[in-house]
């Protein structure tokens, strides 16, 4: 079901726009989350160290995928915006042409390098295999994993994302039935989550095709709409591959912020990589608010309705700050309980990990209402079609969470891997924050 979003009151439009994404976004976070806790309940902490000093090569690959085919969607968007049927159709088998060579060229690239990778991270020898086993699996199924995704992205780019949403917790259901499947009866240890991950996201790409062929016939793509289109080509690389390369550069510091925690050992890299499994559920509905305005500013744009993108930003910004101050307290207040569900109480070096763990749920529950800000004039920007200004702050969380992992993590220690997500989010909504005032004020006379 497409939803046409340049008609109606705005607010009214990205909430309940952004509702099933909450939902939705957070279910791709409990894949991570459910590998996580039946790894670090079932297989310890150890290989729940292993699981998670593999979390920034996914976010540089799983990353790629998705910020690509985010970019790519948009074009979809504005075009059916400007009620371009023909165009949508066009640009859905571009988005698919060109996200399976990238996806395949992307795979051939890092699987050979994968332990090369995890040894240039310093990865520690005892958890070394686990860590090599587990996402050498992952990179095998990248091609699945993009289209899942990109099916996903094409159906929101429609204003629908209420279907994508009981999809995704139809893929999320397999994935928990089968994980303690291969995990606790087969006896595959790690390699059987990530096995349970790829298999359950396979069913899933499935189950999105079936649907789309079913229901969404703004989608069905005809012979002609796949004869190579070089200008559309390009015009989704335009908005694809910048939005690609911002997601890895922030996993280049992410990677750079890994290495520094496996300096510390196994305890602080447990407990950051449950923390981090938190954290990402903790902010999705600020993500979600965020790709709720992407939609929302290409439909607008490609109808040419600029005063409504600036009037959905200021009530996104409202929403989305509201809840950063409402998830950061509770967070803060009784993020251990949650903890405590990874790694037990009783297990060897649980207190520890705990511990580390409310140092990171303090630091960065305390600022989220600075990653909402971020997070929404980012995705504006991304939604007119600019690529410049949010990879230029991409690269600045790059320095941020290297000069982290270079300056703070020595002297600090844990502290100073905490605070990497903080400086990031604040170095790179400085310049999102400036660019969009700058094109509100093109716009404003553009419309005059």
């Amino acid at each position: 079901m497409t939803k046409n979003m340049t008609e109606g009151e705005p607010a009214r439009l990205i909430f309940f726009f952004a509702l099933p994404l909450v939902a939705g976004n957070m279910m791709q976070q409990l894949y991570a989350f459910v590998d996580t806790l039946i790894v670090g309940r079932f297989l310890g902490v150890e290989a729940l160290a292993a699981v998670g000093c593999t979390g920034s090569l996914m976010f540089l690959t799983l990353g790629f995928i998705m910020g690509f085919c985010t970019g790519v969607t948009i074009y979809t968007g504005q075009r059916f915006g400007a009620g371009d049927m023909a165009g949508v159709r066009q640009s859905a088998a571009a988005c698919i042409l060109l996200g399976v060579a990238v996806v395949l060229t992307l795979t051939a690239i890092v699987l050979p390098l994968t332990r090369t990778l995890l040894t240039l991270m310093e990865t520690p020898p005892e958890i070394m295999d686990g860590a090599y086993d587990f996402i050498s699996i992952v990179f095998v199924g990248l091609v699945i994993f993009l289209l899942l995704y990109l099916q996903n992205c094409l159906i929101r780019a429609l204003g629908d994302s209420k279907m994508p949403t009981i999809l995704l917790a139809v893929t999320l259901g397999i994935n928990i039935a089968l994980e303690p499947v291969a995990i606790l009866v087969l006896d595959w240890g790690i390699p059987g989550a990530a096995i349970a991950t790829v298999v359950s996201q396979a069913i899933g790409a499935l189950i999105f095709y079936a649907y789309i062929r079913r229901r969404v016939p703004a989608l069905h793509t005809r012979r002609a709409d796949w004869t190579p289109n070089t200008s559309v080509l390009m015009a989704h690389l335009r908005m694809g591959l910048p939005m690609a390369f911002q997601s890895s550069v922030i996993a280049i510091g992410a990677i750079i912020l890994q290495v520094a925690l496996n300096n510390l050992g196994a305890l602080p890299v447990a407990a950051y990589a449950a923390t981090q499994k938190i954290d990402a559920v903790a902010v999705m509905p600020m993500l979600s608010f965020g790709y709720a305005m992407a939609a929302y500013t290409a439909q607008n744009y490609g109808a040419q309705k600029y005063e409504r993108i600036r009037m959905g930003v200021r009530a996104c910004l409202r929403m989305s700050i509201a809840f950063a101050i409402g998830i950061g307290v509770l967070l803060i207040a009784f993020g251990t309980h949650v903890l405590a569900l990874f790694v037990g109480t009783d297990a060897a070096g649980a207190e520890e990990v705990i511990a580390y763990g409310q140092t990171y749920l303090i630091v960065n529950g305390s600022m989220y209402a600075f990653l909402a800000t971020l997070l929404v004039y980012r995705n504006v920007l991304q939604g007119l079609g600019q690529s410049v200004i949010p990879t230029i702050a991409g690269a600045l969380e790059l320095l941020m969470r290297a000069a982290a992992a270079i300056f703070l993590c020595a002297p600090l220690g844990f502290l100073g891997a905490c605070m990497a997500n903080p400086l990031a989010w604040i170095g790179a909504g400085i310049p999102v924050v400036l660019a969009y005032f700058w094109t509100e004020k093109t716009l404003r006379c553009a419309s005059s």
